[in-house]
């Protein structure tokens, strides 16, 4: 099995998304409209001085769900771990490569693929692959100009991509041209899950999701953008809701997407303007 670490592999601070040299003079995923630059200015790190400050955990979800992040390291998504029908999943995937996940993940069984929502979490992605006998690494194509790291194990999908026997990759746009959800047939209620990311964004709430393009930023979609969305992600199935922050909708969750849509669209049509 390939195991390779990368002690001084270059990510943005602020993003964590890994780079390559020559390094420009600031983060394109960072200058962009849906993130941001600090005010003190672009800065980055490596993965040996993440290693040094952070501290990673591994939580289990469900029967076959895992859940690793790390304290400190860019955004500070979430990653999730499933174990698919056919072989282990990475989706969005952390910024820093831990050898104790590593060997977690080795222990559930061979990567089938590291697949990241969105390029704000691209993280160390290609790391990962590196790290897990050169899993692919599943780039959707829309958003493949984003990268910043180019490779090898890189392939780009684009539509629906059947990962395995009870996973399916859907590309439905919105926050990203190219924002993916990961659709999977799991759990006793056989509804399955819905892996997010910003894709879908799953409130504080608990019983609600929004649509945006930036949410740090503060920047909706449109009417039109989210009914085309949820065309596209079609009469799927799932109970759960993941977006990537451990944010989750633990019922019904297919039920509160369509409603969350039908309130953002009459928010953003004009629908409820008598209540401003």
């Amino acid at each position: 099995m390939a195991t390779t670490f990368e002690p001084d592999l270059i990510s943005c601070a602020t993003c964590g998304v890994e780079a390559t040299t020559p390094l420009p003079a600031v983060c394109p995923i960072c200058a962009d409209e849906r993130q941001w630059v600090p005010a003190s200015g672009q800065a980055w790190t490596t993965q040996a001085d993440l290693a040094a400050r952070s501290v990673v955990t591994v939580g289990q979800v469900d029967e076959r769900q895992w859940s690793v992040t790390a304290s400190d390291v860019g955004i500070g998504q979430t990653m999730q771990v499933i174990r698919t029908a056919d072989g282990v999943v990475l989706w969005d995937p952390i910024g820093l490569v831990d050898r104790g996940a590593v060997g977690f993940i080795e222990s559930l069984g061979p990567v089938i693929a590291v697949v990241a929502s969105h390029p704000h979490m691209y993280g160390a992605q290609v790391a990962w692959s590196r790290a897990l006998d050169d899993a692919p690494v599943l780039i959707s194509r829309p958003d493949a100009g984003w990268v910043q790291r180019r490779d090898e194990r890189l392939v780009e999908i684009e539509g629906a991509h059947r990962l395995a026997e009870d996973a399916e990759i859907v590309t439905l746009g919105g926050h990203f041209a190219g924002s993916l959800v990961l659709h999977w047939t799991s759990g006793a209620d056989g509804r399955g899950v819905l892996l997010a990311g910003d894709t879908i964004m799953a409130n504080p709430d608990r019983s609600s999701v929004s649509f945006m393009r930036s949410y740090p930023n503060r920047i909706p979609l449109s009417g039109s953008t989210v009914e085309r969305m949820l065309a596209t992600l079609g009469e799927r199935s799932y109970s759960r809701l993941w977006s990537n922050f451990a944010n989750a909708i633990t019922e019904d969750a297919d039920r509160v997407v369509a409603a969350s849509a039908a309130r953002h669209i009459g928010w953003v049509t004009g629908a409820f303007d008598d209540a401003t």
